[in-house]
């Protein structure tokens, strides 16, 4: 077992400590020693993008299943053990890695640490719980498509990256979920829900050493703590990681229509990234973002229009969102292929990236302000990257960023070639001038 400190803190607080247990189990946490709650989240590295064809949806089939039951509590005792002291516990599926949660009084931490140890380590997954939730999940993937503001990013990443898994939906398809077994979800939950492929982190008014303690004990009640550390599963990575221009268009009769237009972008660790995340918030990452300004404040088109950026390990998306009235849509993409088009040939000026600066500085510390985001960015970063950077090493890194930075990345992103996702009353409609 080793320990080290990631990050000192200051006066008691913010101190960031990483222990390696045996198995390859590692464990994060951060004091934060005035506030009386306690975030823990159980970070497994397997995604809806590391599912072969025949496990298609089994990551989040698998989200869900785990809070089914377990050789010590049902359903209803895991949920009220939570509950019950006035907590919340949850869980969310990526398409790199899955978390479940919890939150508690900081005196209370022992049980939610037994409780999601429990629910990682030794989940039933029995045919009844998975025909039971089988119907559930049906249920939402029919949700989620009634609602095109998410299915247009769906139908984005699709067109963008192909029929690989990157491209697919996180919850998997209706064919997929009818189609997938007992026997095959519990085989991916066996071969990835394992200490190498695992972190818990935990913030809040904890001590590390009892936070360690308290991991070690509940894994070892399990029996999934010990052995040799095995490396984790290459990821299927590689495919659809460069652009694909095209028009997906999805004819449905809605009140409003939905659109994205974008392209791939930069890994997560590519150090451009604080580059691309200014150049963002010019574009559209506010209010006072160009895209905004003209396409809701000037011409009133839009009541939501935005730009946004998405990390992968090895590839990217930038896209633009804007949702309009079925009638306005040439006009909206019209003015979004301008400011695309205007933003790589004279760059944002000064005051833009100085705006931008600023609001990734405050969403990045505002964003800090309670024990779940500080848990999740440990986690996060334990998982996915090399190194965890405290906040003033990044808030130095934005900060850091110079115009031609921007103006570099601006080219070589937006001189890309364009995707296009579209749903809406359009029959037939040849959008493809919009991204030629």
């Amino acid at each position: 077992m080793t320990t080290t400190t990631l990050h000192p803190g200051r006066d008691g607080a913010g101190v960031v400590r990483r222990t390696v247990l045996p198995g390859g189990l590692r464990v994060v946490t951060e004091t934060m020693p005035t506030v009386r709650s306690v975030a823990v989240g159980m970070w497994v590295g397997i995604g809806s993008r590391d599912e072969a064809p025949e496990h298609t949806g089994a990551t989040h089939f698998l989200e869900h299943l785990l809070f089914k039951g377990t050789p010590t509590r049902d359903a209803l005792e895991i949920s009220a053990a939570i509950e019950g002291i006035g907590g919340e516990i949850n869980a969310f599926t990526a398409k790199e890695y899955t978390c479940y949660y919890a939150r508690v009084l900081d005196e209370d931490l022992p049980l939610a640490i037994d409780v999601l140890a429990d629910v990682v380590t030794s989940s039933l997954v029995t045919a009844e719980d998975v025909e039971s939730e089988r119907g559930v999940i049906l249920e939402e993937i029919a949700m989620h498509d009634d609602d095109p503001s998410d299915a247009v990013h769906e139908a984005f990443s699709a067109q963008l990256y192909g029929d690989v898994p990157l491209g697919r939906p996180i919850l998997g398809s209706v064919e997929s979920i009818n189609t997938l077994s007992r026997d095959r979800i519990a085989e991916y939950y066996q071969s990835y829900y394992l200490p190498p492929h695992t972190v818990v982190s935990v913030c809040g008014n904890v001590s590390h050493e009892r936070v360690v303690e308290l991991v070690a004990t509940a894994y070892e009640r399990a029996g999934a703590l010990g052995g040799t550390a095995q490396p984790v599963a290459p990821r299927l990575s590689g495919e659809g990681a460069a652009p694909r221009s095209g028009v997906r268009l999805v004819d449905r009769p809605t009140e409003q229509a939905n659109l994205v237009l974008g392209t791939t972008a930069l890994s997560r660790t590519d150090d451009r990234r604080f580059a691309l995340g200014v150049l963002n918030a010019a574009l559209g990452g506010g209010m006072s973002s160009r895209l905004f300004q003209e396409i809701r404040e000037k011409r009133g088109l839009a009541y939501s229009a935005y730009s946004y950026t998405t990390q992968y390990a090895d590839t990217g998306q930038f896209g633009v969102y804007v949702g309009c009235l079925p009638g306005k849509i040439d006009d909206v993409l019209k003015i979004c292929r301008e400011e695309i088009s205007r933003v790589v040939a004279e760059s944002i000026t000064e005051e833009e990236i100085a705006r931008g600066k600023g609001q990734m500085r405050g969403g990045l510390v505002l964003g800090l302000e309670d024990t779940g985001s500080r848990m999740s960015r440990i986690g996060k970063s334990e998982l996915v990257y090399d190194t965890l950077m405290s906040v003033d090493e990044v808030l130095a890194r934005i900060e850091a960023v110079t115009p031609e930075e921007v103006d570099a990345i601006a080219r070589e992103i937006l001189s890309q070639p364009m995707t296009l996702a579209v749903i809406g009353p359009y029959g037939d409609k040849d959008f493809s001038s919009f991204i030629a």
